[in-house]
């Protein structure tokens, strides 16, 4: 099978499955010898792909009583915590914005409270409850560009969505296409190429198979821009230091092939005594800030497990 982003010739890397909600089925890790991007054989259709989202994503058990927007950060904590990983914090106020994945809507309450024309796009279906309740405007299903007027929006967003995408550069057209000259596209998506992919393996908690389809290496997206018609105008390793508690409890709480993972679950059902003093001892450890500081320092190098990509509108 060859590279879906610039053609040439691919390897297989491994065969992944779903560790953490229990999604059936193997499917094979593919890598572009030529620009590095990694992606998933994985044809879901679109109705699969509803079902994937919907009914094994857990919002469906989110209650709409503690929904609560994304609030403001800055400073030094925000910088050690890693929160600048999220594309929607690199939104300025006042502009009119689009957040393509938009999850359960806090991001669309954070940009309503400073002053933005916002618009969301969610293929999980559980997002009609906070979209009638707060009067958001989302268009629920995959990312469609014809549903929007040509040079419409300021700025997307697209926070942990692109790697989901089928055909990412169809995708990249489609916002182009309703973008103002020189709007931006910001990309938040996993690092397949940082130091996570590579110490834990099959197990690094991103390839978050087959939810993630496409892993971008900057060789790719650089590529990938281009033929959309945009300039990557900022590339930066930044991670949310959970991440790394979440690594970890990941490995301790490990499933068997086939079922949901425990701690990944909601209701969090199945735990064991082992499984439960594991992760209070990780989470003791977190407090130290340990975590945070290796984060910051593989962002600081370069290999860090996220990309934020800025992406201008040629």
């Amino acid at each position: 099978m060859s590279c879906p982003i610039c053609g040439q010739k691919t390897r297989m890397v491994m065969l992944s499955s779903d560790d953490r909600y229990g999604y059936p089925g193997e499917f094979a890790l593919l890598q572009c010898q030529h620009c590095g991007h990694a992606f998933l054989d994985c044809n879901l259709s679109p109705g699969q792909l509803t079902e994937l989202y919907t009914n094994y994503y857990p919002r469906k058990s989110f209650d709409i009583a503690n929904f609560k927007p994304y609030s403001g950060q800055s400073g030094f904590f925000a910088w050690f915590n890693g929160l600048a990983c999220s594309a929607f914090r690199w939104v300025p106020k006042n502009v009119r914005v689009l957040d393509v994945g938009c999850g359960f809507g806090e991001s669309l309450g954070y940009h309503t409270a400073r002053g933005c024309d916002v618009y969301g796009v969610e293929a999980d279906e559980n997002i009609r409850r906070v979209a009638e309740k707060f009067g958001y405007k989302v268009h629920v299903g995959l990312f469609d560009d014809s549903v929007y007027g040509a040079e419409f929006f300021d700025i997307v967003t697209m926070d942990q969505v692109i790697e989901h995408v089928t055909d990412p550069l169809s995708t990249l057209r489609g916002v182009a296409r309703i973008l103002k000259p020189e709007g931006k596209l910001i990309l938040s998506t996993p690092n397949a190429n940082g130091w996570g992919a590579k110490i834990f393996g099959r197990c690094w908690i991103n390839w978050h198979t087959p939810y993630h389809l496409q892993f971008f290496s900057k060789t790719s997206m650089l590529k990938a821009a281009e033929q959309a018609g945009f300039e990557v105008t900022e590339i930066k390793t930044i991670t949310n230091s959970d991440w790394l508690l979440f690594q970890w409890i990941h490995l301790a709480t490990y499933p068997k092939s086939g079922q949901p993972s425990w701690f990944w679950s909601p209701k969090k059902e199945g735990e064991t005594l082992p499984q439960k003093l594991a992760v209070r001892l990780m989470s003791l450890v977190h407090k130290t800030r340990v975590n945070h500081l290796l984060t910051r320092i593989f962002d600081i190098t370069g290999w860090g497990d996220n990309f934020v990509f800025v992406l201008t509108k040629r």
